[in-house]
């Protein structure tokens, strides 16, 4: 867990659930008409997919475990093997999340540390030279 202060969490320094669905939500507004993207979404409707990405970073953040309880250990290369990823979808990933990022307009630190997060975990998921 990911603490800024004496008992709170990153989670709750940047404003809980309300702040980590803007950003959820913002980000997969891109996703939807993205052409590199969106073919990695099988799903028509985009929103289970935000939902679960929501629970994923809430427990990342230190927020409610309900990502665990309902889907047990993330193993995000595992549940992405079937999908190509490869540095452009990488590239066109984090250029929505920056998106989202700007928009929930975190205090600088907490942007850095949440940017710093999601570039390693982009480059984590990439399994494909091209």
């Amino acid at each position: 867990m990911s603490t800024t202060g004496a008992e709170q969490t990153f989670y709750e320094a940047i404003g809980g659930h309300d702040t980590i669905k803007q950003i959820v939500d913002t980000f997969y507004e891109g996703v939807a008409t993205d052409e590199v993207l969106r073919p990695l979404y099988p799903e028509e409707d985009l929103a289970p997919a935000a939902h679960r990405f929501t629970m994923f970073l809430e427990q990342y953040w230190g927020g409610p475990t309900t990502y665990s309880e309902q889907r047990g250990h993330p193993r995000l290369r595992m549940r992405h093997i079937s999908f190509v990823v490869d540095e452009r979808a990488r590239d066109h990933w984090l250029m929505h999340f920056r998106a989202a990022l700007d928009k929930a307009a975190l205090s600088p630190e907490h942007d850095a540390q949440f940017w710093a997060y999601v570039q390693h975990a982009a480059q984590f998921m990439v399994n494909s030279a091209g």
